[in-house]
């Protein structure tokens, strides 16, 4: 009897916390303010997300690119390339905001966050 009482507890709380646990959807257009060394930015993200897939633009002082990237768990990875150059994102997210590192392309790194338009 005790052995069921607690597979049925088991059971019970792993229904429970797939219920609290939300998945993560970037999906939109979203706002980052970059800082590094080199100076600082404010460009905008569209992005799409499929299951861990993210695809989408960035528009910047860089100027525009398409990005492609991936988000697992809450580990954010973005990437895009301009003129040759390739620029990463790297961090966490929850629903509405990204935070993490940036490089770009080496010549720079810095630090990013970012928000929901």
């Amino acid at each position: 009897m005790k052995a069921l009482s607690l597979s049925f507890l088991l059971a019970s709380l792993l229904v429970l916390s797939s219920f609290t646990q939300k998945d993560i959807d970037l999906t939109g257009a979203w706002v980052v303010e970059v800082e590094t060394d080199m100076g600082s930015g404010s460009p905008s993200f569209v992005l799409k997300q499929t299951g861990e897939n993210i695809t989408g633009t960035y528009n910047g002082s860089l100027g525009e690119s398409q990005v492609k990237g991936t988000l697992k768990g809450d580990v954010l990875h973005l990437e895009f390339e301009i003129q040759g150059n390739k620029i990463t994102y790297d961090g966490k997210a929850t629903q509405d905001e990204i935070s993490g590192t940036v490089d770009l392309a080496g010549m720079a790194k810095g630090t990013f966050k970012g928000k929901r338009k």
